[in-house]
């Protein structure tokens, strides 16, 4: 029988040809190497993996500035995707992070499958980054998880705008 167990670890710098292949396959406009090797030097922030049957099949990078943390980039196998390893690395940053901090992260408003994953967490749609994506000019949706996004309200965010995002 094949052990399918989902397992989070710390990211180290080996893993990096396993993600930058994730990555490539899974964005239009993938992270650099230079990019992952920027993020996992820096010793405030967390970078996780998840690995199933040995085999590293998704990854989150959150930073940390001042006293919030940003989900900088989440990523799954496309082949994987919707079986729970984003939920579970979500979770796993939540649970370092503490479930009272503030997280941010910005997503496209095209991707309403990361949205409901996001908004099933507490976070909420609370402005935009116009532009924001190179390839092809698209906003940015800026969502945040705070004391009062878990109450559906924007009352603590910095700067929140109200931004309806469709209902996946």
């Amino acid at each position: 029988m094949t052990d399918t167990t989902l397992e989070t670890r710390r990211l180290v710098f080996a893993d990096l040809p396993n993600v930058i292949a994730i990555e490539r396959r899974a964005f239009p406009t993938p992270w650099s190497l230079a990019m992952f090797v920027l993020e996992l030097s820096k010793p405030e922030g967390i970078c996780l993996a998840a690995q199933r049957d040995g085999q590293l099949v998704g990854y989150i990078i959150c930073s940390r500035f001042d006293q919030v943390w940003h989900i900088m980039n989440v990523s799954v196998d496309p082949d994987l995707q919707r079986r729970g390893i984003a939920t579970t690395l979500i979770e796993a940053v939540i649970a370092r992070v503490g479930g009272e901090a503030q997280i941010t992260l910005e997503v496209r408003p095209t991707n309403v499958g990361a949205i409901a994953l996001y908004k099933k967490f507490g976070f909420l749609a609370a402005g935009s980054r116009p532009r924001y994506y190179q390839d092809n000019g698209e906003d940015a949706v800026i969502m945040w998880r705070t004391q009062a996004t878990l109450r559906g309200e924007l009352d603590d965010v910095p700067a929140a705008k109200a931004r309806p995002v469709a209902a996946p």
